[in-house]
C-alpha cells in the first residue's frame, strides 16, 4: 500500500491497525493530520519538497550551536511528543499524538544528548534530550511561515 506521499510507510508501520492507512483515511492517520499528505494534496510533490527545504533552512537559521539539519523525515506525533517540565513545576506536551510531523534527530557534538527537531506547517520545535528521550528540554518553540 503506497501512501499519498509516495513512501511505503504503511507497509512497515506497526500501528497500521490503529491508524487505518494513509490512502484509506485520506491523509488523516490516527484521526489527525499528516503534514506531507496535507501539503501534497494542496501543492503537489514539488510543494512538499519546497516545504521540507524551507523548514530545514528555518531550523538552520536559528543558529543553534552544533545543529545542522540536512534532511527531515515523517515522524508520528506519539513518538516525538515528549513531556517537558517547566520551571514552575508544570509539565507540558507541545505536539499532538495523532499528527504526523517532519523532523529528525541530530547528535550533539561531544555530548550524549541529541537535538530533536520537529515541525509542521505552522510551528518549529527544537529540543534536546538524552537516551530514549530522557530529560527533554525545550531549546526553541516558535511559529513560522
Amino acid at each position: 500500500m503506497v501512501s499519498i506521499c509516495g513512501s511505503d510507510c504503511c507497509a512497515v508501520c506497526p500501528r497500521l491497525a490503529d491508524c487505518g492507512g494513509c490512502q484509506k483515511t485520506g491523509g488523516h492517520p490516527f484521526g489527525g493530520e499528516c503534514v506531507a499528505a496535507q501539503c501534497i494534496t494542496s501543492a503537489g510533490h514539488e510543494g512538499f519538497s519546497a516545504m521540507k527545504k524551507s523548514m530545514a533552512e528555518a531550523f538552520n537559521s536559528l543558529a543553534i550551536p552544533g545543529l545542522r539539519v540536512d534532511d527531515l523525515n515523517l515522524l508520528n506525533g506519539f513518538y516525538v511528543n515528549l513531556e517537558y517540565h517547566l520551571p514552575n513545576g508544570q509539565s507540558v506536551k507541545l505536539l499532538e499524538d495523532n499528527k504526523v510531523y517532519l523532523g529528525n534527530q541530530i547528535e550533539q557534538p561531544g555530548s550524549e544528548r541529541c537535538y530533536g527537531v520537529v515541525g509542521d506547517e505552522h510551528h518549529l520545535l527544537v529540543c534536546t534530550y538524552g537516551c530514549n528521550g530522557a530529560d527533554p528540554e525545550i531549546i526553541c518553540y516558535k511559529r513560522w511561515r
